[in-house]
Order: C-alpha cells, then sequence, then structure tokens
C-alpha cells in the first residue's frame, strides 16, 4: 500500500493536523491591563448593543446524595442582567490625567477634586486590576487541552527489526464544560465590574464629605474673622474705657476674654480645615497637593425627601447590589457546570510508524474514557447549591444593609433640614434683630456693656451653628447621592477566583 510507504516524518505531519483541529475557541486573547488608564464619571455606563457576551444557563436541580437540604435560597432572584446595565470595562479610559490644578483666584471646585479622585486613587487601579484578571482567568478557563506528541522507538538494539512510532495523545472535552467554564467566571467578571463602579462612588463621596468639611471650616474662619474684628475693637474701647473711669475693670477683662475665645476658635477652624484638607487630597490620590481656598456653597437645593421612593431607587441603582445579582447568576451557573462533571472526556491517541523488519507502516489507535464509578461529584454539586444559597442570602443582606444604612443618613439629614430651616426662618432674624437693638439700647446708655458682649457672642454662636447645621445638611445629601457608599481609602474587593475550573475539567478523576 502506498500509505504504508510513508516515512517516520510525513507521518508525523499526518498526524499533527488533525490534533490541532478544532483547537480555536472564538475568543480573543486579553489584552495587558494597563497603569495608565483613568477612570470616566460614574454617571457615564457604556450602552453596548447586541447579544449578551455571557449567557446564562438554565439551572436544574442538583442530583445529590448529600442530605438533607438544611439550607435554603432565599426567595429572592436577581433580575436578568441585560449588557446595557453592565458597567463596561472602560472603567478607566481617558485620554489623559487631569492636570493638578494650582491656586486660584475662583478657588478649587469639587467638580476638579473629584475627576483627580478618579484619576489617581490607587483603590480604583487596585480593583480595575482585579476585574482585569476575572477576565483573563475567563479566557483561560475555556482553552483546550494542548495535543502530546511523542516518540515511541522498540527493538532499537536488534539490527533491521526496529520499530519507530510517532504518538499523538489528546483529550476531547465533552458536555461543553469549557463553555460552562467561561460562564460562570463571566459572571465574576461582571460581579467585578460592578465592584469598580461601587469603588468609585466611594471615592466620589469621600471626596465630597471632605470638601464639605473644608468648606465649613473655611466658611466659620470667614464669619470668626469678621468677628474678630468687632471684639478687638469692643476689647480695644473696654480698655480706653477703664483708663479713663468710665467702666469697671470686668468689662475690660469680660472684653478680653471673648477676644481670646474667638482667636481659640479661629485657631481650631483652621485646625479642622488643614484636616479636611488632607483627608480630601490623600482620598483624591494627591496628598502633596498645592492647598488653596474652595469654591462651593453648602445650601443646595433641598426639602423634605421621600425615604421609602429614595430605598427603592437604591433598590434599583445601587452598584453594591448588582454585583450581589451577578454573584447569584455565577453560583448558579457553576451549579450547572458541576452537574456535567462527571461526564467523562475522551481521551484518544494515534500512533504511526515504519516497521523495518517488514518494511511496511504501522499505524495504531487508542480510545478511552474515565469511568465515574466512585467519584460522580456529587460534592462539588452539593456545595455548589450551597453557594447558591449564601448567595442568596448575601442578596437580601445587602438590601437589609441599604435599608439600615438609609435610615441613619434620613435621621441625619432630617435632623440638619429642621436646623437649618428654623435658624434661616427664626433664628439667625431675631439674633440679627436682638443685636441691632443691643447696639441702639447701648449707644443710648440702656444696656452695660456686658449684655452687649452677651448679645454679640449668642448672634455669633448662632451663625456658627447654623454653618455646621448647613454641613450636616450637605453630607447627608452627599450620601445619598453617593448611593450610600463610603471608604474610598479602604481595602478594595478581590477577586478570588482562578482558573481552578479548567484543571478540574481536564482531571476528571
Amino acid at each position: 500500500m502506498a500509505v504504508g510507504k510513508l516515512n517516520v516524518w510525513q507521518w508525523s505531519l499526518v498526524l499533527a493536523v488533525p490534533s490541532f483541529a478544532g483547537c480555536v475557541l472564538p475568543y480573543s486573547k486579553p489584552a495587558t491591563y494597563s497603569e495608565e488608564i483613568v477612570p470616566v464619571a460614574p454617571a457615564s455606563i457604556s450602552q453596548s448593543e447586541g447579544k449578551p457576551d455571557v449567557a446564562l444557563v438554565d439551572h436544574q436541580e442538583p442530583i445529590s446524595v448529600i442530605q438533607p437540604p438544611v439550607l435554603e435560597p432565599t426567595n429572592i432572584l436577581p433580575p436578568e442582567t441585560s449588557p446595557s446595565d453592565i458597567p463596561a470595562f472602560e472603567v478607566a479610559q481617558a485620554t489623559k490625567v487631569p492636570a493638578i490644578p494650582t491656586s486660584t483666584a475662583s478657588g478649587l471646585t469639587l467638580a476638579q477634586l473629584q475627576d483627580l479622585a478618579l484619576a489617581n486613587n490607587p483603590t480604583i487601579r487596585q480593583i480595575s486590576a482585579s476585574a482585569q484578571a476575572a477576565s483573563d482567568y475567563r479566557y483561560q478557563v475555556g482553552l483546550s487541552a494542548n495535543p502530546v506528541v511523542g516518540y515511541s522507538g522498540s527493538q532499537l538494539a536488534d539490527q533491521n527489526t526496529d520499530q519507530h512510532l510517532v504518538t499523538v495523545d489528546r483529550e476531547f472535552v465533552t458536555a461543553g464544560k469549557l463553555d460552562l467554564n467561561r460562564n460562570v467566571l463571566g459572571h465574576a467578571v461582571e460581579a467585578q465590574k460592578w465592584d469598580v463602579e461601587s469603588q468609585r462612588y466611594r471615592v466620589l463621596t469621600d471626596v465630597r464629605l471632605a470638601f464639605v468639611d473644608a468648606l465649613v471650616a473655611q466658611r466659620r474662619m470667614d464669619v470668626i474673622d469678621d468677628f474678630h474684628g468687632v471684639v478687638a475693637k469692643g476689647a480695644e474701647l473696654a480698655q480706653k474705657r477703664f483708663e479713663a473711669k468710665e467702666a469697671s475693670q470686668s468689662d475690660q477683662l469680660q472684653a478680653e476674654i471673648q477676644l481670646n475665645e474667638v482667636e481659640v476658635l479661629r485657631q481650631q477652624a483652621q485646625f479642622a480645615w488643614d484636616a479636611a484638607w488632607q483627608e480630601m487630597a490623600a482620598t483624591a490620590g494627591v496628598p502633596n497637593m498645592q492647598r488653596s481656598q474652595l469654591s462651593g456653597e453648602l445650601n443646595p437645593q433641598v426639602g423634605n425627601l421621600e425615604w421609602e421612593a429614595i430605598y427603592s431607587d437604591l433598590l434599583g441603582n445601587s452598584p453594591e447590589l448588582r454585583a450581589s445579582y451577578s454573584r447569584v447568576h455565577q453560583a448558579r451557573a457553576n451549579m450547572s457546570r458541576q452537574e456535567v462533571q462527571h461526564i467523562p472526556n475522551i481521551l484518544a491517541g494515534i500512533q504511526a510508524g515504519h516497521d523495518n523488519s517488514t518494511g511496511s507502516g504501522m499505524i495504531n489507535v487508542t480510545v478511552g474514557a474515565p469511568i465515574p464509578v466512585f467519584n460522580d461529584n456529587s460534592g462539588n454539586v452539593s456545595a455548589a447549591y450551597r453557594e447558591y444559597c449564601r448567595a442568596t442570602h448575601a442578596v437580601k443582606r445587602i438590601e437589609m444593609s441599604l435599608k439600615a444604612r438609609l435610615a441613619g443618613v434620613a435621621k441625619e439629614y432630617d435632623s440638619a433640614l429642621v436646623a437649618v430651616e428654623r435658624y434661616e426662618q427664626q433664628i439667625l432674624p431675631k439674633a440679627k434683630r436682638t443685636l441691632d437693638l443691643s447696639e441702639q439700647a447701648y449707644a443710648a446708655g440702656e444696656f452695660s456693656f456686658i449684655q452687649v458682649l452677651i448679645v454679640r457672642r449668642t448672634y455669633f454662636d448662632t451663625n456658627l451653628q447654623y454653618i455646621s447645621a448647613l454641613g450636616e445638611l450637605a453630607k447627608a445629601h452627599a450620601k445619598i447621592d453617593g448611593l450610600l457608599l463610603t471608604g474610598g481609602l479602604d481595602e478594595p474587593t478581590d477577586f478570588q477566583g482562578s482558573d481552578a475550573l479548567r484543571g478540574q475539567t481536564f482531571s476528571q478523576q
């Protein structure tokens, strides 16, 4: 036969071609992660089109020998996620890193500082790297096994009877395990993307909270500086009147005490401003940023809020909750994956060569598969079910956590709103009116100097308390806008998975 006259190398070529057939999967190799990527604004979520690149598989009850199924999932089933709802991984695709702003006449704005934070905060880069790692693992777990090519020689010492064989062995995966692997890791990638989005909200909220603290301190310093001039003049006047024997020494001492108190408050406000600036700059990832005045308002357009409506919005928009939904889908996909693990892969091998004793070619074929007699993967199936139960309870936990956090913020918001409205409508106007009347009475000789000092201090303290109430209201509003996510410098969630599913696919034992 003509086939038998092929030499060893020709047989090698013949066997190599079919051994690689079917090894190419319709997935592109992941791109290398770049640290130069800059996050976009949190509201910018890519509206991708087409079919989702991770399809959910139908789940069937796992067949398990482990009893009893004490743990049950909650009744909460996360909604199916459409591609337009998933944050695009271009969490960081901006053309350039924004420059660190220098001191300007108008002052730094919140928007400038938040842009800096999105570009420089290290936790965003950390969790972006974790998300990219999850994407890389997703690529890896769907790869087929490499064929094993070898050489076999026999009777080499017996002249003219030696036999030479080229061998090619390959494991063929059954039951779509590789696609199921990618399905499981695909949902993990989605969860990591939502974690990136959560971290960006945390950073933005923390920057905004520190900005409000700094702005409050800045406003307090302005008020204190204005009042300091009045108190200083009063202390000077009291000194002159005492020297002219027109007032008692107690008036002079009381004026000096008030001046010292105001100076202490000024120093404390400066310390508060410095601390808020350092916190804000550290959260933004630029701790050495040149200090300058801030430009912003403490009194946003606010009013009474419908807290049940806000909670409903949180349930629909929270990236924290969306990540938990993706992890439920991941757990369900892993259950389906474990249910087919016991279906054996096909181990096939072919040997081709030449027998010098007969001058003929040789072809040997081997086919085998592990028989699931002792290991039917029931333990992993049951464990996957427990993980699914855990994931569904995690959804419920996050919903309750949002409810509890919103209750705390609602208390802060409502308390601050009541204080701000009362100060604006009643307390501040009355304090100003009282101050004007006391000054007129003092000029007419109807009020003592001590009484004037008390009224002045009341008006001053009222303004400081009003600024503090404005700050508390602005901070509560910032937390609501930030979807109750804080902790911009806390250790971000890391991806805990690996390519273990691929190893399980090819172990079969």
